[in-house]
């Protein structure tokens, strides 16, 4: 089936209408029990007092988000504006050294944030993992990287380097670990490039350059170094036709974001509610399935406003970050499935890909996936959770082509073949309405715990069979159709269909005579217009 195949009007009219008759369903009864049980005991650490304008109290569960836009938001904008207003002075009178800048000014912030002993801890990998580098043997620098990465998830070794960092700041813990996990990720990027390098060796200061550019240093995301080397020493700084204006809409939208998700903890208390299984019990199943739902488009939400904020800083330096993650809503395929894009960058560019080829052959496929899983789980740090998580996520990311595979075959194909395009979109959208669901368990158990997606589980599809399984999984195949024709209208835009040629000036029409035959009528398809979903 192409990816241009469309439906009628109607029909994709009706699927809105019933998915935003459904998503406001959900969300009145997520409302309901947070209104009915905001003075709950189990809610007093994270739903306190809000604004003052709304006369209700506000969830603050999720810390990542309060100490980005509430708690310390100044010192974070105290330090983003310092870097964009050096940043601006250097590109109007040493555009050639800009990059030097961002380095001086990044090493000072980290120095001045936490001390000069986690500056010389960071310098130490640094150096490491060049000298490592040097020898342009591709696995040494994946072992060495590796294990320097697991110093920071297992004892004595954590307990001894976070020796280093001194001084009570609060933040000094996320800042340790976010800062030495991003550096360490960014050190074997740069030394797997120096590997690919035929010509020479890269200078030590063009790591540092990578390495200590602020927007990226504490928080990510992470850019490959040989995209941060050509766009950060590239000395043409003219921009595109309206990309300020495209810079400061941005902008606007993610204050205006924010603000949003701020009034909607006042009314609605997703994070909390799932912490507490003795009311989760007495839910309804539209409440369970909601709440999970809208924990993985929060989870989207946050990275998507935090990694944008710092993107736009960043696009101001004249750089391309990586971009925003995919929204969840929009997701129904495995190989899609990420909330990092930057990290996603890295493994598909290092190991997936690197391993998995043209992702074609089921061996070298679980191959690749076994080891970027196991990457990931060295990365997030070796836990039950995360273990259950990756297993279901290989899994299912090797399930998607055992399935494409076994129905590539007859007379499965055939089948495929004698149905319209239409017809193939429908049959192809309710397989992907069970992938999507197992997209959404999957990572609501490693967003909230195991308990709770055990629960939604069992309400999905073993209490609530055969009610409450059929609707949730129609309303959830509405939205797969939704979503395919936002990608088929994408791809009109993207690969027009080209024009049939005008006739000739002089041409006369003749009516078609009997020795001409049906077939020949007909133009022939153009196989190259044929796009594999």
């Amino acid at each position: 089936m192409g990816i241009k195949a469309a439906l009628p009007k109607y029909e994709i009219y009706f699927y809105n209408t019933v998915l935003c008759l459904a998503m406001f369903w959900a969300t009145s009864w997520i409302f309901e029990v947070s209104s009915s049980n905001a003075n709950r005991k189990t809610f007093k650490t994270s739903v306190k007092p809000g604004w003052y304008y709304f006369g209700r109290k506000m969830e603050t569960a999720d810390f990542e988000w309060m100490m980005w836009f509430s708690t310390f938001r100044e010192h974070i904008l105290f330090a983003l504006s310092g870097h964009v207003l050096f940043a601006k002075i250097c590109s109007m009178l040493a555009p050639q050294h800009r990059s030097l800048v961002y380095m001086a000014y990044g090493l000072l912030a980290v120095w001045t944030s936490m001390g000069w002993t986690y500056v010389t801890l960071i310098l130490s990998h640094c150096i490491l993992l060049y000298s490592i580098s040097l020898v342009k043997i591709r696995w040494l620098c994946f072992v060495t990287g590796l294990c320097t990465l697991a110093t920071f998830k297992c004892e004595p070794f954590i307990s001894w380097q976070a020796g280093f960092v001194e001084g009570d700041f609060e933040l000094r813990p996320i800042f340790f670990y976010g800062g030495c996990g991003f550096t360490i990720m960014r050190c074997m990027s740069f030394a797997l490039e120096n590997c690919e390098r035929k010509d020479g060796n890269y200078n030590i200061l063009e790591l540092l350059k990578y390495n200590f550019y602020l927007p990226f240093f504490f928080f990510g995301p992470i850019m490959t170094f040989d995209k941060f080397y050509v766009q950060v020493n590239r000395s043409d700084l003219t921009r595109k036709e309206r990309e300020m204006w495209n810079i400061n809409l941005h902008g606007v939208i993610h204050l205006i974001v924010i603000i949003v998700v701020d009034i909607l903890f006042h009314y609605m208390y997703i994070l909390t509610i799932p912490t507490d299984m003795k009311l989760l019990k007495h839910l309804s199943d539209w409440a369970l399935v909601g709440l999970a739902y809208f924990n993985l488009v929060y989870d989207w939400v946050k990275a998507a406003v935090m990694f944008g904020v710092i993107n736009t800083v960043s696009r101001l330096d004249h750089l391309d970050p990586p971009k925003p993650p995919k929204c969840i809503t929009m997701l129904y395929v495995f190989a899609e499935t990420h909330f990092d894009r930057g990290i996603n960058d890295w493994l598909c560019k290092y190991v997936y890909n690197y391993l998995g080829g043209k992702h074609e052959n089921v061996v070298e496929e679980l191959v690749a996936t076994l080891c970027t899983f196991g990457i990931t789980i060295l990365w997030l740090g070796p836990c039950q959770v995360v273990l259950i998580w990756a297993f279901l996520n290989c899994f299912g990311l090797n399930f998607e082509l055992w399935t494409a595979k076994f129905f590539s075959m007859e007379p499965f194909a055939s089948f495929e073949t004698a149905m319209s395009e239409a017809m193939t979109r429908r049959v192809r959208a309710i397989f992907n309405t069970f992938n999507f669901w197992s997209i959404v368990l999957y990572n609501v158990l490693a967003l909230n715990s195991v308990e709770f997606a055990k629960l939604v589980t069992k309400r999905l599809l073993l209490k609530g069979f055969p009610i409450t399984t059929i609707i949730v999984m129609f309303v959830t195949y509405c939205l797969i159709q939704v979503i395919k024709e936002q990608e088929r209208r994408q791809a009109l835009i993207d690969d027009p269909d080209p024009l049939p040629p005008a006739p000739p000036p002089n041409a006369v029409t003749s009516p078609p005579t009997s020795a001409t035959s049906p077939a020949a009528a007909q133009p022939a398809a153009d196989p190259s217009k044929e796009k594999a979903e």
